[in-house]
C-alpha cells in the first residue's frame, strides 16, 4: 500500500476520533442536541467508508455496527443513556487501537467480532441491553479469571533484554477493597513508575488504570534485586500487599532461545499496543500549511536562488561593492524565511487538547463526579514542538483537578456549592508566550498541610516555611519530595508529579505556578514560548567570557551609578521596586580581571526575576539558535542552553530565572 495515502488515511482518522469523541460528550450532556446527532452520525459514516475502502474489515465492521446504532438514536427509536454511551465509547476506543496499530505495523490484528456482536445485541434487544453486557474492552484479559502469579504470568512478559538496566523484578500487587479500583490502580502505579523503570505489565496499562483485573495486576520494574523492591514497595501508597520475584534469569534464558532460533528478538520488544492508548496524546507528525504559506515559501526560496548566484559572481569578480549589496538581499530573505518557517511549525492548541474532555468524561463516571469542562482559547498556537512535549503535563494536572481537586457531589452540597464541579483550560496570548491555565472550582489546597509536609520530607525548615506566604507555600507541590502516594492521602494530593510538570516546563524556557483558595478551588498557570528554536539575545562581557541573555528577557540597560548598597546587598531601583544586582563574575567564577564596581547593568523584566545583572560590558544583539544543554549538564542553574556564532564561537545562554 502507498505510504502516501496509508500517512493521509491516518491522519484523517486520528481526526475523526477526537471529533467523534467531542461530539458525542455534547450529545451525552444534551441529548436533544441534533446538531451533535448529526455530526456523529457523518464522523461514524466516514470512518466506515475510509476503513472499507482501505480494506481493513474489522475496523469498518465495527464503525458499521457503530453507525447502526447512532442511526436508532438519530430517529429517536433509542435513548441516549449512559451505559448506552459507555458502549459506543468503548467502540470509538477500539477504532483509536485500530488506528494505532496500523499505523504501527501497516495492519491490525485487533478483533472486532465480540464487540460488533454486543452492538447488534443493543440493536435488537434494546438501549437496557447496554447496561447487561460487558463490552469487549472491559471484559478482561484472557487471564482474568486466574491468579497473576509468577508462574502464570511471567512467560507472557515481553521484555527486551537489552533495554534491562539491573535486574528484572515481577511485582504482583493488590491495592485492596476500593470503591474506586482503576483511580487507586493509576495512583498505584504512577507511584511505582516515580521509582522503578516498568518494563511491561499484565494486564496492559489501559487495563490496570481502568480497574480491569481481579484482585491483583503485575508490574515487571527494573531494579537492584528484591529485597530493594520490596522495600520501595511497603512505603507505596495505595499499595495494600505485594509479592516481588526476580525473573530476571528466567527472562534472559526466553530471550536467548529466542534469539538461537533466529527469531528477531526485538521483533516483540514493543510494550502491548494498548497499554497506554487510553486518554494519551501521540506525538503531533502532520501539521496542515496554509497555501499561501507555501507560495511565499516558494517566492523566497527562488530569491535565494538568485541571491545565491549574484554573490558567486561577485566573488569571482572581486567586486566587494556589489558582494556587499548582495549579503545584505541576504539578511533580509534569510529574515523573512525564518519567519514563514516558525509560522508554519506553529499548531492551534486544540490539536493537543481536543481529546481532554474525553479524559474529564471519563474519569469523572469513574469516580461518580459531575463535572463540566471547558476549553477557552484553543485556537492559540504554539510551536509544534513544545505543544507535543506540554501534552502530558497538561493531562496530568488535568487528572489531578478531576481526581482530587473536584469534590463528590454530596460533598459539594454540603459545603453550599453547586453539586457539578468545573474545570476551564484556559489558553491566552502574551507578547510572545502563551499563558495555559488549568482552574477548578474544587477544594483548594491545604496550606497547613502542605507546611506540615514540608517539614516531614525535609524540603524546607519550619523557620524557612514561617517567612513564606501562601503562595510561595503552594509553589513546593512542586517539589519532588511531594511526588509520592503519601501526598494523595495525607494531604490534597495535588503533588502527585507534579515535579515531572515543572522539569517538563522549565525544559521548554517556561515557568509553572499554582494559586489557591481553600473550598474555592486551584489554578495551575503555564507560562510558554511560542517558539524556541531561533531566539534573540543580547550579547554580554565578562571577564574573558561571552554570555547570551535573552531580549524577551531584558527591560533595561543602566550603569553602575544607579546601584546602591541596602543592607550589605547592592540593588537598584526602579519605579519604587528595588531589584537585587547579581555579580555575573562571581555566579561563574570568572578567572580573570573583571570590571568590578565598573561595567553595566542589564535589569530584568520583573515578569521574570525581579534581579539586576552586573557584567562588564554590553556588546550587540544577535538572532541565534539555542540548543539546550543535555546529559549531565542538563538543569545547570542559570544556564538554558548553547549557541553557535557564525566565527565558530560557543556561547552560553544564560536562564535568568534559575541564575
Amino acid at each position: 500500500m502507498d505510504d502516501q495515502y496509508l500517512d493521509a488515511f491516518i491522519r484523517e482518522s486520528e481526526e475523526a476520533i477526537t471529533e467523534l469523541n467531542n461530539s458525542l460528550l455534547e450529545l451525552e450532556s444534551d441529548p436533544s442536541n441534533t446538531e451533535a446527532m448529526d455530526s456523529i452520525f457523518r464522523t461514524a459514516h466516514t470512518l466506515k467508508g475510509n476503513f472499507g475502502a482501505m480494506g481493513f474489515d474489522n475496523a469498518a465492521n465495527l464503525a458499521h455496527a457503530m453507525e447502526d446504532l447512532l442511526d436508532e438514536m438519530r430517529q429517536g427509536k433509542m435513548e441516549v443513556t449512559p451505559d448506552l454511551m459507555d458502549l459506543v465509547f468503548a467502540g470509538v476506543d477500539k477504532i483509536e487501537v485500530i488506528v494505532g496499530e496500523i499505523e504501527e505495523h501497516g495492519e491490525s490484528g485487533t478483533e472486532t467480532d465480540e464487540m460488533v456482536e454486543e452492538l447488534r445485541a443493543v440493536l435488537e434487544e434494546g438501549a437496557a441491553a447496554a447496561g447487561d453486557t460487558e463490552t469487549a474492552d472491559n471484559g478482561g484479559s484472557s487471564d482474568s479469571d486466574e491468579s497473576l502469579s509468577a508462574d502464570a504470568s511471567v512467560g507472557d512478559a515481553d521484555i527486551d533484554a537489552d533495554a534491562v538496566n539491573e535486574r528484572v523484578l515481577q511485582a504482583e500487587i493488590s491495592v485492596g477493597e476500593s470503591d474506586m479500583l482503576g483511580v487507586d490502580s493509576m495512583l498505584a502505579v504512577e507511584s511505582i513508575e516515580g521509582r522503578f523503570d516498568i518494563l511491561d505489565s499484565s494486564p496492559s496499562r489501559a487495563d490496570i488504570e481502568d480497574g480491569e483485573f481481579e484482585d491483583t495486576f503485575v508490574l515487571y520494574l527494573d531494579g537492584p534485586d528484591a529485597a530493594t523492591v520490596d522495600a520501595e514497595l511497603g512505603t507505596t501508597g495505595k499499595v495494600d500487599s505485594f509479592d516481588v520475584t526476580d525473573v530476571t534469569d528466567e527472562l534472559v534464558s526466553d530471550a536467548e532461545a529466542v534469539d538461537d532460533s533466529g527469531t528477531d528478538a526485538d521483533s516483540g520488544s514493543d510494550p502491548d499496543p494498548g497499554a497506554e492508548e487510553e486518554h494519551s496524546v501521540d506525538e503531533i507528525k502532520s501539521v496542515r500549511v496554509d497555501v499561501d504559506q507555501l507560495d511565499d515559501l516558494h517566492g523566497l526560496v527562488e530569491q535565494l536562488v538568485t541571491s545565491r548566484i549574484k554573490l558567486r559572481r561577485g566573488v569571482e569578480k572581486d567586486d566587494l561593492d556589489s558582494t556587499g549589496e548582495t549579503l545584505n538581499e541576504l539578511d533580509k530573505i534569510t529574515a523573512n524565511l525564518q519567519n514563514t518557517v516558525m509560522d508554519m511549525r506553529l499548531i492551534p492548541l486544540k490539536k493537543v487538547v481536543g481529546k481532554f474532555p474525553r479524559l474529564v468524561r471519563d474519569l469523572a463516571r469513574e469516580l461518580d463526579k459531575d463535572i463540566e469542562f471547558n476549553i477557552e482559547g484553543e485556537d492559540i498556537e504554539l510551536d509544534r514542538t513544545i505543544l507535543t512535549e506540554i501534552s502530558d503535563p497538561l493531562m496530568h494536572i488535568l487528572r489531578n483537578a478531576v481526581d482530587h481537586g473536584i469534590e463528590s457531589p454530596e460533598e459539594r452540597e454540603q459545603a453550599g456549592k453547586d453539586p457539578t464541579g468545573h474545570i476551564t483550560l484556559r489558553a491566552s496570548r502574551e507578547r510572545d508566550h502563551v499563558i495555559i491555565e488549568v482552574e477548578d472550582d474544587g477544594a483548594g489546597l491545604d496550606v497547613s498541610g502542605i507546611r506540615e509536609k514540608a517539614v516531614e520530607k525535609g524540603v524546607r525548615s519550619p523557620e524557612e516555611l514561617d517567612a513564606m506566604d501562601d503562595s510561595a507555600v503552594y509553589d513546593l507541590v512542586f517539589h519532588p519530595g511531594f511526588s509520592t502516594a503519601d501526598e494523595v492521602t495525607d494531604t490534597s494530593g495535588r503533588g502527585v508529579g507534579m515535579d515531572v510538570v515543572h522539569d517538563t516546563v522549565s525544559q521548554l524556557d517556561g515557568s509553572v505556578s499554582v494559586d489557591s483558595e481553600p473550598g474555592e478551588g486551584t489554578t495551575v498557570s503555564l507560562r510558554l514560548p511560542v517558539t524556541m528554536a531561533i531566539v534573540k539575545v543580547l550579547f554580554v562581557k565578562v571577564g574573558g567570557e561571552e554570555y547570551g541573555v535573552p531580549i524577551k528577557n531584558v527591560d533595561e540597560i543602566t550603569g553602575t551609578e544607579e546601584a546602591k548598597q541596602v543592607n550589605g546587598q547592592e540593588v537598584i531601583k526602579h519605579n519604587d521596586e528595588i531589584y537585587p544586582v547579581i555579580h555575573l563574575d562571581d555566579t561563574f567564577d570568572i578567572e580573570g580581571e573583571t570590571a568590578n564596581g565598573d561595567g553595566m547593568l542589564v535589569r530584568i523584566r520583573e515578569s521574570e526575576r525581579q534581579v539586576a545583572l552586573h557584567c562588564d560590558s554590553v556588546n550587540s544583539q544577535e538572532e541565534v539558535v539555542v540548543k539546550p544543554l543535555e546529559g549531565i549538564l542538563s538543569g545547570t542553574p542559570g544556564l538554558s542552553g548553547t549557541a553557535v556564532l557564525g566565527d565558530g564561537n560557543i556561547v552560553h545562554i544564560l536562564d535568568v530565572v534559575t541564575l
